[in-house]
């Protein structure tokens, strides 16, 4: 349990530290960039996470395509694990700033 807590934590900060880098390189605030960077990481983590899906049947194809044998179809299957938690929890919470910046609860700088 400890170990995941770990995964869980460092995904966080690298999250974290990216959208702080990226957010002084197009000088918003890191609250404006951390929904966006949150969609980015959670679609990333998820791609690589899964099993299945689009791009695995269309390289199932083309090796068929190539060899004449037929492979078995694999169906997409998310795989929860503690980074794509992460990633997620980053999502939630940078959605939850960026209606309080759109609703005008957080003032503009």
């Amino acid at each position: 349990m400890k170990k995941n807590m770990v995964k869980f934590t460092f995904t966080l900060i690298i999250e974290i530290g990216l959208t702080i880098i990226l957010a002084r390189l197009f000088s918003v605030r890191f609250i404006e960039l951390m929904f966006f960077t949150g969609i980015a990481f959670s679609t990333i983590t998820i791609w690589f996470s899964s099993s299945g899906g689009a791009m695995t049947r269309h390289i199932d194809s083309q090796t068929s395509a190539m060899t004449g044998i037929m492979m078995k179809r694999e169906e997409f299957i998310l795989r929860l694990n503690y980074v794509v938690l992460a990633s997620v929890t980053f999502l939630v919470i940078g959605l939850i700033f960026f209606v309080l910046l759109i609703t005008n609860m957080i003032p503009q700088a």
